[in-house]
């Protein structure tokens, strides 16, 4: 597993890195959520061996990062944020020289640098020097030595970054496809990632631990959750229907749409008898939706919150 106990990092008065602690698993899929400049890549940093914690410790299946530096290493693909490398090498040689790096020899040699270019789509490009792709394929090729090796732990400091939409989507398939038998841990701040690939999330800001759990979980501390919604030609005059539902504690017009969404009292579910509102009065309506719960409103909430409050 990874885990870290108390980590810290201090630059000075400033401190970057306050106290984490959390624990992940085989076939965990962490995403590392915060806002710019809450500690992520510090913490991202720390964990593969870039940067010597202040305080706490760190182990990387079982090896501690400071007194086994190596063998974390070994243990470990990162993909540092920006996705840094040789500019003027081709894409050819920095993997070979990775491979090298890594002690890969003879036909897994082999193997695993035409599984690792067959993944990330670089074939065409195997000739071409780094510095001269674009940003979506330099983050293929960060990708690509990050999983050469077949570590048994993966760090990722925004895998999608600069990708277009079906970059993305075959990159999301291929963390899904390591998911099952690896350690994951996605540094991000789009949302739209803990949906696609994770199954747990850490909320992190000013270098302190906010929120762990599933992204369901997240969700069900929204306002919306359980809410319903829908779209309809008069939602001012069914905002006074819906108003004297039993259940219902609010309903709202969003100002730029006009969808309107009604709201539950805590613990009831008010779909059902809204479905049956708008069939007995025989009101056209479109996209009637329960809601789960908005991520980003929790993540709002959570990150602004002032410290008392989340205290």
């Amino acid at each position: 597993m990874i885990e870290t106990d108390r980590l810290c990092k201090r630059y000075g008065e400033f401190t970057a890195v306050d106290g984490i602690s959390f624990r992940v698993e085989p076939g965990q899929v962490l995403g590392f959520l915060g806002p710019n400049g809450a500690g992520k890549s510090t913490t991202m940093k720390m964990l593969a061996g870039f940067l010597a914690p202040t305080s706490g410790r760190a182990k990387v299946c079982g090896f501690d990062i400071e007194s086994q530096p190596i063998e974390a290493k070994r243990a470990l693909g990162y993909l540092p944020e920006g996705a840094p490398s040789y500019g003027e090498m081709a894409v050819a040689d920095f993997l070979t020289f990775i491979a090298d790096v890594r002690g890969l020899a003879g036909e897994r040699r082999r193997q695993r640098l035409d599984e690792a270019v067959g993944r990330l789509g670089l074939g065409a490009v195997m000739g071409q020097r780094i510095e001269t792709l674009s940003k979506g394929y330099k983050r293929r090729v960060g990708l690509a030595q990050a999983i050469l090796h077949d570590p048994q732990a993966l760090i990722l400091d925004e895998p999608t970054d600069g990708l277009d939409p079906n970059q993305k989507h075959q990159v999301r398939d291929l963390i899904r496809s390591m998911a099952r038998d690896k350690i994951i841990i996605i540094s991000t701040h789009i949302l739209e990632e803990v949906h696609a690939v994770c199954n747990r999330a850490v909320i992190i800001a000013r270098g302190r631990l906010l929120a762990d759990a599933t992204p369901a979980e997240l969700e069900a501390r929204s306002r919306y959750h359980r809410a319903v919604s829908l779209t309809c030609t008069d939602p001012v005059a069914l905002k006074q229907g819906l108003i004297g539902i039993e259940g219902i504690a609010g309903v709202e017009i969003d100002p730029q749409d006009g969808r309107l969404t009604a709201f539950p009292r805590a613990g009831k579910n008010i779909y059902p008898a809204i479905s049956e509102f708008l069939t007995a009065k025989g009101i056209d309506f479109s996209e009637l939706q329960l809601e789960q719960g908005r991520l980003d409103e929790v993540f709002r909430q959570i990150t602004t919150a002032p410290q008392e409050a989340r205290a």
